[in-house]
């Protein structure tokens, strides 16, 4: 006799191992979560090379593309190089090379001409800042001269700042020197991890870069083994989507930041505007973060220039805004298109919320980051209109009043005086899509003239 398994037994006690399992995990995640907190960050900690790794490559991917199509296969193509699978390997190579070298070239560039003048100025802006406050305060006695009660309050106030300033460098600075100290070498030994960190990450990037290809086609194979074919062309097309917004909008920003670096380089330079170099590198980091980033760089430079030269201060604030005009308006648009499909509220409301959450960081990525959720829960609502053989386009619902067997009533007609009276009630068929608040209002009136014509009757039996 043979003794056969009972297959819905199994699936029970699979179901059941798979309910209890949970329970302790969701237990175990309740109670411990400083536990998973610290594995998750130790794993962080030792997969950190990795993930430079590949930030790098995706940030590098851009130029060694250019380079590879528009430089080395045509290179190669004018040389009559045969197209073969070991000469792809030399193209790829040769254009990971002089990608290399010309990232390098720029970033050595880059701080090697800027570095050196920003020391200059913040060395020059120590050691004359009591000037500056000299002159600040002159500048604030003659602009008050007329206003002695002002001028007196606004002098008080600054010898209270610089009373407080000179207590905190004597009484709370110095005595925390020790502790300064360490903290400056514990930050200096995390800069020489993360240095560490990004050279790993360096070596690991170029060969992603030699293989992204294969790496692509091996997450293809995976995301169709794994799904329906139908899924998984959705979610390709929107791994897709998701980096044409987000390369659209980060390459796009950084030039448009550099760009506009330049021309303010250039614009206070011949205003003749102190720490041209300085205020320029300000003004061109912080407009990589959208909509608050011109103003997050101008309030620091205008300050700085406010205790060098007062009216050059004004200067200077008339032309940001100027520029910040020609930017958003002209080279912006002209630069980043519709990378988001974003408007402006959208992208106020994604710099509040990322910002607030993850900071600066958070800034500058909170808006393609929010773009691809907002297209996903576009494309969602999409679908589900269209299941209801219902139109997609925003313009079609601004006047809606109801809709009715497919067709759309705008809102005058619908209901002219707030309310639907009583003859357009009894021609939409027995109170069919009447609001709630009406059914509401109508139910009451009914009441009410039950109790009142029960009363009338009461009344008139009562007479007879």
């Amino acid at each position: 006799m043979k003794f056969r398994i009972d297959k819905k037994y199994i699936h029970w006690g699979f179901t059941a191992f798979l309910v209890i399992a949970a329970s302790i995990l969701f237990y175990y995640l309740l109670f411990h979560k400083e536990s998973i907190s610290s594995g998750f960050h130790t794993f962080a900690t030792i997969t950190m090379p990795i993930w430079d790794g590949l930030i790098l490559a995706y940030l590098l991917t851009p130029i060694l593309n250019s380079v590879e199509k528009r430089l080395c296969s045509l290179l190669c193509g004018k040389c009559h190089v045969e197209d073969t699978t070991r000469n792809k390997k030399r193209i790829r190579m040769l254009s990971i090379l002089i990608t290399v070298v010309i990232v390098t070239f720029l970033i050595y560039s880059f701080f090697a001409t800027i570095i050196p003048q920003l020391i200059h100025s913040i060395q020059s802006i120590i050691l004359q800042f009591p000037i500056y406050i000299n002159n600040l305060t002159i500048w604030v006695q003659k602009l008050l001269a007329d206003n002695p009660d002002i001028e007196a309050a606004v002098i008080d106030m600054m010898d209270e700042y610089s009373g407080e300033l000179n207590n905190f460098l004597n009484l709370n600075l110095l005595p925390k020197m020790n502790e300064l100290i360490r903290d400056v070498s514990l930050s200096f030994l995390s800069f020489l991890k993360t240095l560490w960190n990004l050279i790993i990450g360096f070596i690991i990037s170029i060969y992603i870069l030699g293989s992204k290809e294969l790496f692509a086609g091996q997450a293809k194979k995976i995301v169709y083994a794994l799904f329906e074919t139908d899924a998984a062309n959705a979610i390709i097309s929107d791994v897709r989507f998701t980096h044409r917004t987000f390369s659209g909008f980060m390459v796009g920003k950084v030039i448009d930041s550099i760009i506009i670096g330049i021309i303010c380089f250039f614009g206070i330079s011949i205003m003749d505007i102190p720490y041209a170099i300085l205020i320029s590198v300000i003004v061109g980091i912080t407009n990589v973060i959208p909509f608050f980033g011109p103003y997050l760089g101008a309030i620091p430079s205008a300050l700085l220039i406010l205790m060098v030269n007062p009216l050059q201060c004004l200067y200077f604030i008339i032309f940001i805004l100027v520029l910040q005009q020609f930017d958003g308006n002209v080279l912006g648009p002209k630069i980043l298109g519709d990378s988001t499909g974003l408007s402006g509220f959208w992208v106020i409301f994604s710099i509040t919320l990322f910002g607030g959450i993850f900071g600066i960081l958070g800034m500058i990525a909170g808006v393609p980051v929010f773009a691809v959720i907002y297209a996903g829960i576009r494309a969602f609502i999409n679908q589900l209109l269209l299941q209801k053989k219902l139109p997609t386009d925003t313009a079609d619902y601004l006047n809606v009043g109801s809709i009715e067997k497919g067709k759309f009533i705008p809102y005058e007609v619908k209901n002219k005086a707030g309310f639907p009276n009583s003859d357009s009630d009894s021609n939409e068929g027995q109170g069919k899509n009447k609001s709630i608040i009406h059914q509401f209002f109508r139910s009451n009136k009914d009441e009410i003239d039950t109790k009142s014509k029960g009363q009338d009757t009461d009344d008139n039996n009562s007479q007879t």
